[in-house]
């Protein structure tokens, strides 16, 4: 077993488990929108950062690719995590802003406004059609094509896979197709319209390395009241 500390608490689990898994024994919410249980690890889309080691040394890591190591400091709400995690939404919101996944988390973490061009590419390349397919189907008919900007999924040189058994599981598991949010107006890009009640702790000075990990908040439930 090996034994690491999560936002201060002692954790103990078997090795080979990942950041993540171990976050997620304890409680602790950590968002995800490539990782799925029943398929390999990819770190694709980045939200599951969490920050490792102390002081000037701390670095972001995804989580879900990351193997827990004995002794090791995570924190999975540090304000240098929450601010990450912001702008990689705000990213996202900009290429797949019809995404009710996205968009909800977005509200979630307060974002009311993106920066970045907005692309309405609809696909966020977090792989996981790929994978089911490849994984889950045994399949195989679709993959990434090109590098960089040119980077898309789909079916070699666009022509129909003969390995296409059109299972729908590619749609069921995308993020960008599972739910589509309705918003009316799409030069505003962020939604708001299912948004969560924002956590008061995250105005509060002096929480920069551990902020609100619940969910629902605790403060704003009790606010509420």
């Amino acid at each position: 077993m090996i034994t690491l500390h999560i936002n201060g608490l002692p954790v103990s689990v078997e090795e080979g488990t990942t950041l993540l898994e171990a976050a997620q024994f304890m409680g602790f919410p950590i968002p995800t929108l490539c990782h799925k249980e029943g398929l390999s690890p990819y770190g694709a889309c980045r939200l599951c950062l969490v920050e490792i080691g102390e002081g000037p040394k701390a670095k972001l890591v995804s989580s879900c690719t990351y193997p827990a190591e004995k002794g090791l400091q995570v924190r999975t709400a540090s304000s240098r995590v929450i601010q990450a995690r912001r702008i990689i939404l705000e990213l996202l919101i900009a290429s797949c802003p019809q995404s009710k996944t996205i968009q909800d988390l977005a509200s979630a973490y307060g974002i009311q406004r993106q920066r970045f061009k907005q692309e309405y590419e609809n696909c966020i390349l977090c792989g996981l059609c790929v994978r089911m397919c490849e994984e889950q189907m045994m399949a195989k008919a679709i993959g990434f094509r090109n590098r960089g900007e040119k980077r898309s999924i789909g079916t070699p040189f666009d022509i129909q896979s003969e390995d296409c058994r059109r299972c729908g599981a590619c749609l069921y598991i995308c993020p960008a197709c599972e739910l589509r949010c309705t918003y009316t107006e799409p030069e505003r890009a962020i939604c708001g319209g299912c948004a969560n009640i924002r956590p008061p702790c995250l105005e509060k000075e002096g929480f920069d390395d551990m902020m609100c990990y619940l969910s629902p908040c605790a403060a704003g439930e009790i606010k509420k009241d």
